[in-house]
């Protein structure tokens, strides 16, 4: 089994961006690892627009962490983000569900990690809270 690859989504990247939040070092423990090479971190750009809205410079201190890899809002995420907006899903979610679903570079799909793993039930992904 190689390295784990996993989505942060706008909770976690505000809980990274963050030192008082209670579940920051959860998060960078996450970090920590994928500077290792023991897994791989990614950041729907999407998802982080949300998260900068209500925390701003979040966006580019996530760009400017060498180990966090953005995720392009490209067609296909919208199209994605389309279809689960159409079904009720919050705009930033949308983003982060179509980076952790199953794709040709991740056939297994991604692990979500999220402060709040009721935002994807339905979805399809598998979504994780950093301290359970």
């Amino acid at each position: 089994m190689g390295p784990i690859a996993v989505v942060l989504d706008h909770t976690t990247a505000t809980a990274l961006h963050d030192p008082k939040d209670p579940c920051n070092e959860a998060v960078a423990a996450f970090y920590v690892q994928a500077s290792g090479g023991l897994g791989a971190l990614y950041a729907p750009v999407l998802s982080l627009t949300a998260g900068d809205t209500e925390r701003p410079g979040l966006l580019a201190y996530i760009d400017g962490l060498r180990f966090i890899k953005i995720e392009p809002f490209d067609t296909a995420a919208a199209l994605t983000a389309t279809g689960l907006l159409h079904a009720g899903h919050p705009w930033p979610a949308v983003h982060a569900i179509h980076a952790a679903r199953p794709s040709a570079t991740f056939p297994a799909g991604r692990f979500l990690l999220t402060l709040e793993p009721e935002l994807y039930e339905g979805t399809g992904v598998q979504a994780v809270h950093p301290n359970k």
